[in-house]
């Protein structure tokens, strides 16, 4: 009883020390026809379907392989830096403000499931020790303003999402509701997270300053594993095989066959950080800083280097056309690009 009343009390104090709700937060993506020339910071697939997510909300769609892109109805202004596809219907969003977004139409229309003001209560809510409860109190009473970094979406009722200063939540029921992840014990300095991936039913985090991080029970627990490296890791990779890629800052890529108990380095020969992942069709592609693409056709145990296929550009994320192009997310809109031979 004590404890349920600490909490009622908690969540009385939280909710009139929290910050008001930023406008980027209730108000609708403006629908423009400058929208499809946005910066954008993420790109996925959905059945035939594209997808590009960035700046204000922006979330653009297309049918012919990315040669025309058609603006999506997006209920927040927030810019969103993460997408992830389980079917040609369902997917998730995330990004700034602590925004994740879903739909269940291919990507036409998007529904907003949580905010930072909402995450920040969840978090004071489930604080399980004095610490705890002090960092949930100073998120609330900072506001929403504790981007998201990645999402994975493991079906259409369970997503993982990770971003700054060691937040981390899932959801089970669809996004109905999102619970804090038990990850602080691992990360107890909360390092950014910036990549999140489950691979054969694990659940592995990657962050800065060489963290890495593993569930092996559904998210129950995490562990840190011991990295092979000390700068960022900004993404993870898996292969068909199930073998499991950390890259990051300087063209730092780590493979490991084992789940993470132990990594190699992958040599590429590069100084340009990777900024996103893809695999397709047994070829795993990494994306450089400069939209240079590095290709693996050996489940990534050595990478040929391409040339930006659509011009040096500041490049942020990829996916795959139906017909083999690829399709890059930048600073200065979407590129669709076909593949050197």
């Amino acid at each position: 009883m004590r404890r349920l009343a600490f909490l009622a009390l908690a969540c009385a104090v939280s909710a009139q020390a929290a910050a008001p709700a930023p406008a980027a937060l209730t108000e609708p993506a403006l629908i423009s026809p400058k929208a499809l020339t946005a910066a954008t910071l993420a790109a996925a697939r959905a059945g035939d379907r594209l997808l590009a997510a960035g700046e204000r909300g922006t979330v653009l769609w297309s049918d012919d392989g990315g040669k025309a892109w058609q603006q999506a109805a997006v209920p927040v202004r927030a810019g969103l830096t993460a997408l992830r596809f389980v079917d040609a219907s369902n997917g998730w969003a995330a990004g700034h403000l602590g925004v994740i977004l879903k739909t269940s139409d291919g990507g036409k229309t998007w529904l907003k499931q949580l905010d930072g003001l909402q995450a920040a209560q969840a978090l004071l809510a489930t604080a399980s020790d004095d610490a705890g409860r002090r960092a949930a109190q100073r998120m609330v009473e900072e506001g929403a303003d504790k981007p998201w970094f990645d999402i994975e979406a493991i079906d259409a009722h369970q997503a993982i999402a990770v971003g700054a200063y060691g937040l981390a939540m899932v959801t089970r029921d669809g996004g109905a509701s999102w619970q804090p992840l038990p990850t602080r014990a691992a990360n107890p300095r909360g390092l950014h997270l910036y990549g999140v991936r489950v691979v054969n039913g694990q659940w592995f985090i990657a962050g800065e300053q060489g963290l890495l991080l593993r569930s092996s029970d559904g998210g129950a627990t995490f562990a840190a594993l011991a990295s092979p490296y000390k700068g960022s890791f900004f993404g993870l990779l898996a292969s068909d095989s199930g073998a499991l890629l950390a890259y990051g800052l300087r063209g730092s890529v780590y493979r490991s066959a084992d789940a993470g108990n132990s990594w190699v380095k992958v040599e590429l020969g590069t100084p340009l950080s990777l900024q996103a992942g893809m695999a397709q069709r047994g070829e795993l592609t990494l994306l450089a800083q400069t939209g240079e693409l590095f290709s693996s056709a050996d489940d990534g145990l050595s990478f040929t280097r391409r040339p930006p296929p659509a011009g040096p550009l500041p490049a942020a994320g990829l996916a795959a056309a139906p017909d083999g192009a690829w399709v890059i997310a930048s600073l200065r809109g979407t590129r669709r690009a076909s593949p050197t031979p």
